[in-house]
């Protein structure tokens, strides 16, 4: 059975947890893979897969500096996420608007409640 290609797009490619292990490291700046799989605790064979990846879905780009390749996060890469996920910015909005309108309505009815015989 085939597998399912992992380079589609952003979605797919960060789906997988080492991927934005690396792209949290390169919000940092620019690495190489040795560094990148160090940190990680991975081989380098294995960073340099998920690194083919993320450049492939157009998150990372690549640059020669002497005899090293380094890697930078390249974000707008990651639009499509930041869209999608946007959608919902709305809903969580309302609904934590929701919630301080009750914890308002619950501290004014606190407030409006005669003392107990016991506070006095």
């Amino acid at each position: 059975m085939a597998r399912a290609a992992t380079t589609s797009d952003a979605f797919n490619a960060i789906a997988e947890p080492q991927r934005r292990a690396i792209l949290a490291l390169l919000r940092g700046g620019e690495r190489p893979v040795t560094e990148l799989a160090r940190d990680l605790g991975m081989s380098q064979p294995q960073a340099s897969k998920h690194l083919r990846v993320l450049r492939e879905v157009g998150l990372v780009q690549v640059r020669g500096a002497g005899k090293q390749r380094l890697y930078g996060l390249d974000a707008s890469g990651l639009r499509p996420v930041h869209e999608w996920v946007g959608g919902f910015e709305q809903f969580w909005n309302e609904t934590f608007d929701r919630l301080d309108e009750y914890v308002r309505d619950l501290k004014q009815a606190r407030q409006e409640e005669p003392p107990d015989d016991d506070d006095q």
